[in-house]
């Protein structure tokens, strides 16, 4: 039987180049809409059952980040659903791989997806809850629904923002704000109920739900890059960050977190605004609690490893956490998760 490639669905993304060799079945990573950004793949491969297939990702020295590519091992699974980890070989253009299907569907992708049908199940799931008020804040250009979820009491005075999928295909970073929002609405959990006696929690699981459908790694249905227009969003290219920034605005931010994956490196780390003309004395000092205790009570996070002074040079006030940290002269920080795992542990 021939082999059947299927990217048609929520967040799929890939080309087919030459399916004719089951030693040499070619694939090739798409751009993103309206953008030359390329990275994230998720596809299915159908009527595999007993063969053997090696397969390759060719022209990845394109791509947006050629380095993620080395000691890279792809995200597989046969129901969609759980997902494991195989091994690559990496020569710098072209990547290799080989698997044996225990059954005739197969699904590859770049990390474990995060579908919008899950999405809509989470919101429905903290809608439910007396301590969660669901608000849609705005529509993106495709009529999908910005939301955001409020957690705790909003009159208290602590507010504490968190966004996460900026970049729709770092799906690592929806997968954290499942686990908070599941934690926070524990009611066994004794610090959850701390925090939601003692502050409010504005949280935004999907920044950019259009990109997530499309299968784009970085930019939404029109080509923007959602964490490079915070200076200046406007509805007709960024909506989703003109809405949260409005939002913002309007209830203050004492503490933020910008939720994200990283291609190349391969550990967890953060990223402040310790090189803005504005880092305050208070942020310093908040900063440097941050990193004291984060370091003592979670063995996933180090600050070893991370971006290099400069990294973002003039795009830096462009940034969701520059950008709110400049503002609001507040604790702001970037958490980066890797695609390849975490070398750590």
């Amino acid at each position: 039987m021939t082999i059947i490639v299927n990217s048609k669905f929520d967040g799929g993304s890939i080309i087919p180049l030459d399916l004719s060799n089951l030693k040499a079945l070619n694939f090739k990573i798409r751009n993103d809409t309206n953008s030359h950004f390329a990275q994230w793949f998720y596809f299915q491969l159908s009527n595999v059952l007993g063969k053997q297939l090696n397969i390759i990702f060719s022209e990845l020295s394109k791509t947006a980040y050629p380095e993620g590519w080395e000691n890279y091992r792809i995200c597989v699974s046969y129901n969609n659903v759980d997902w494991s980890r195989l091994s690559t070989n990496f020569d710098g253009d072209n990547l290799t791989f080989s698997v044996s299907p225990e059954v005739n569907t197969v699904y590859f992708a770049y990390f474990e997806p995060y579908s919008y049908l899950r999405h809509m199940d989470l919101i429905g799931y903290a809608n439910c809850h007396s301590h969660i008020k669901h608000e849609v804040i705005g529509q993106t250009h495709e009529g999908r629904n910005i939301d955001l979820l409020i957690a705790g009491n909003p009159k208290n005075t602590n507010k504490i923002w968190i966004i996460a999928r900026q970049h729709p295909g770092e799906t690592m970073a929806e997968w954290f704000i499942e686990g908070l929002i599941h934690r926070l609405l524990n009611g066994q959990d004794a610090l959850s109920q701390i925090l939601l006696a003692n502050c409010v929690l504005y949280l935004v699981p999907n920044m950019n739900p259009d990109g997530a459908y499309h299968g784009n790694l970085r930019v939404n249905s029109v080509g923007a890059n959602l964490n490079r227009e915070w200076i200046a969003p406007s509805l007709e290219k960024s909506p989703e960050v003109y809405c949260v920034r409005q939002k913002m605005l309007a209830t203050n931010v004492d503490m933020f977190f910008d939720i994200h994956g990283d291609e190349a490196i391969p550990y967890v780390f953060t990223s402040g605004c310790e090189h803005l003309p504005s880092y305050s004395q208070k942020q310093e000092k908040m900063d440097n609690i941050f990193k004291k205790y984060m370091l003592q009570i979670n063995p996933d996070y180090q600050t070893k490893f991370g971006y290099e002074k400069g990294h973002f040079k003039s795009e830096q006030m462009t940034l969701a956490t520059c950008w709110v940290g400049d503002h609001f002269n507040c604790f702001a920080q970037t958490i980066e998760m890797p695609f390849k795992d975490n070398n750590n542990l």
